[in-house]
């Protein structure tokens, strides 16, 4: 698998977890206009803030690996930047 298949691959992922967040804070809000079942949407508003967490950690952990693999780039990060993008989802 070339770089540019592993990237297309974690953007895929990436995609599909914001796209399942999505899908899951439309349910949220349905809910909430429909006077939905408070454990429900909070159950919901849950699983929404996981997949947001999930998707951000999946894209901190791309940086990483790019940033090592090519330190030189135009686009790297910093160890401080990393550390302070990974430290944002906590």
């Amino acid at each position: 698998m070339t770089t540019e298949d592993t990237r297309a691959a974690e953007q895929k992922k990436i995609l599909n977890r914001l796209r399942r967040a999505q899908g899951q804070l439309t349910a949220v809000i349905a809910a909430v206009e429909g006077g939905g079942n408070c454990r429900d949407v909070v159950t919901q508003l849950a699983a929404v803030s996981s997949a947001l967490d999930k998707a951000g950690f999946v894209i901190v952990s791309t940086a990483m690996r790019d940033c090592i693999a090519n330190p030189d780039n135009e686009n790297s990060l910093t160890v401080a930047e990393l550390e302070k993008l990974f430290l944002t989802l906590a």
